[in-house]
């Protein structure tokens, strides 16, 4: 299989193979780009390995083609070049060897056998020649390409040392599978099972990096179910983990809350590409197994798991290093208001309760919206028709209420400032009843948002709290 035409297509690699000419260097394009290539797929980042100086080949390819700026890592032999929207990695061919107790390989220098030997699967061993007596050969000693076309994901060489050896492999094997829709060949995944506990070496950076790939994957459930059932969900997530399973008592079970979140999820994604609105999927029924009660009269009970669920999410994002800034706030919010717009569904709904609903959830109404539609997960198409006619009716009145009030992030016009200079008093508890009444006033409809209004009513409660005027 030959790629000549295909690489004259993009100057880069004209750029890159008369510049290992020039420094005499064997160089092949190897890995995810080659890969993706196969698959039809775009691809920005592109790797080349050399056999010899990766930081050197880089340093001459900067040259030639036009004193592009060179970023060197002299520590890790590698050397990143930026042709407008692509980035290109240079490494010279290495072989790795690997201490029980750490994921940090020993490093030396190899040929490009040595560096297919190192890849992680098959489909990522695979490797172009940039070199003029084979320009354009494809080089597959492990038959990635038939594997690409079986949609099989499995290790070059035996899966237990593969994934020992370098333990974030089993995290990317699952990515990839969930990414593109790949098998996970039984032996190579057995081998991810039996070697699970190896991913504790490896940083919670990386392995959140996986995940999150997994969580944008098309269809997210997929590489979660492998996660589960490899182990190393209950390694890595254990709170989701242990959503899973169906308790009964008294002939009387619940739905199984693992499930429920994996078809949240992939409902959310069918809709969106925001990760942490994804993220709010699988987090919105987290704390479902510590709430759960039974009642001989109702049965299984989660009350209060929204609340409780959104005090678990700065914990879980700590732990699981996600962002501790507003994606977290984003997050927790809609966890713990994911079950308000199901309870307005009555025709009676209370403009004043719509209310409360646009203040809480500010800018983020319509992605709470979009999470509470995902949540009717029935098997019941009449139901779920029924549930999705009740959210139309509930945004429609969400529409007409911020139209008429503008209540949105509203922020209301007496603030602390104004109290205290109004009665002449510092800060204080009567300072926050004052302004919790005006808040309260407001969002019932009593009063308008505007000191007209506002002012006589704040002065009235200052003075049933025994405050007078200055």
């Amino acid at each position: 299989m030959n790629f000549k035409d295909t690489l004259e297509q993009n100057p880069i690699f004209d750029i890159v193979a008369r510049s290992a000419e020039e420094v005499g260097f064997k160089t092949y394009l190897v890995g995810g780009f080659v890969r993706d290539l196969l698959l039809k797929r775009p691809s920005k980042d592109i790797d080349i390995v050399c056999v010899g100086s990766g930081i050197l080949l880089a340093e001459a390819v900067a040259k030639n083609g036009g004193n592009l700026p060179c970023n060197t890592f002299k520590n890790f032999g590698t050397a990143m070049v930026k042709f407008e929207e692509y980035e290109v990695e240079f490494v010279g061919a290495r072989k790795e060897s690997y201490r029980r107790e750490s994921r940090k390989p020993i490093v030396e220098d190899g040929t490009l056998e040595d560096d297919q030997n190192r890849r992680d699967f098959t489909i990522n061993a695979l490797a172009i020649s940039l070199n003029k007596e084979n320009y354009g050969d494809l080089v597959d000693p492990f038959g990635g390409v038939d594997d690409l076309n079986k949609k099989n994901i499995i290790t070059p060489l035996e899966p237990n040392i593969t994934f020992s050896d370098d333990p974030l492999r089993m995290m990317r094997a699952i990515r990839f599978a969930s990414q593109l829709s790949f098998d996970i060949d039984s032996d190579t995944f057995d081998a991810i099972t039996e070697n699970k506990k190896r991913i504790e070496i490896v940083s919670g950076e990386r392995i959140m990096d996986e995940l999150n790939k997994i969580v944008l994957s098309p269809l997210p459930s997929y590489g979660f179910k492998l996660l589960f059932t490899s182990g190393l969900l209950e390694l890595i997530f254990p709170e989701m983990a242990n959503l899973h399973g169906v308790e009964r008592r008294e002939g009387k079970g619940h739905k199984d809350n693992f499930y429920h979140t994996l078809k949240v999820l992939d409902n959310v994604a069918e809709k969106s590409d925001d990760l942490w609105l994804r993220w709010s999927a699988i987090l919105h029924d987290i704390a479902k197994p510590a709430t759960k009660r039974f009642n001989q009269r109702v049965g299984w009970t989660f009350h209060g798991h929204e609340d409780k669920g959104a005090r678990m999410v700065p914990g879980i994002f700590k732990r699981l290093k996600l962002p501790l800034n507003d994606k977290m706030k984003f997050v927790q919010k809609l966890v713990r208001l994911h079950l308000r717009p199901i309870a307005l569904v009555k025709k009676e709904v209370t403009d004043s309760a719509i209310r409360r609903l646009l203040f809480e959830a500010g800018d983020d109404i319509e992605a709470l919206m979009a999470l509470c539609r995902a949540d009717i997960t029935s098997k019941d198409g009449n139901k779920v028709k029924k549930y999705l006619s009740n959210f139309d009716f509930v945004e429609s009145k969400l529409i007409a209420v911020e139209e008429n009030d503008q209540v949105r992030n509203f922020q209301p016009v007496i603030t602390g400032e104004l109290i205290m200079e109004t009665f002449d008093i510092k800060p204080s508890k009567e300072v926050g009843q004052i302004k919790d009444q005006v808040r309260e006033a407001i969002l019932d409809g009593k009063i308008k948002n505007t000191l007209e209004e506002a002012m006589p009513f704040m002065i009235n409660i200052g003075k049933e709290l025994g405050l007078s005027e200055k």
